[in-house]
């Protein structure tokens, strides 16, 4: 069970999620599955604080913005640089 900081950032992360697939309407599990799933790695492998690596293993095929982009979006949702 995530504790009260770690609940806050699966939700910021899922809503984060559904945003980037474009605010699709009864997907809201799937967003929140995989936050979760970003969240129990960063914590079991004690990740970077920008997550950079967990970011690669979950960034799905899609045409890139660049390294930059998808970095510069969980910065703002942790609050981190």
């Amino acid at each position: 069970m995530p504790t009260d900081e770690g609940h806050e950032w699966i939700k910021r992360r899922a809503y984060s999620l559904w945003e980037e697939a474009g605010r699709p309407h009864g997907r809201d599990q799937e967003h929140w599955n995989q936050a979760a799933a970003e969240r129990e790695d960063l914590e079991r492998t004690r990740a970077s604080v920008d997550g950079e690596e967990i970011l690669i293993k979950f960034r799905r095929k899609e045409p890139s913005l660049g390294k930059e982009a998808g970095l510069q979006s969980f910065a703002k949702l942790t609050g981190t640089r």
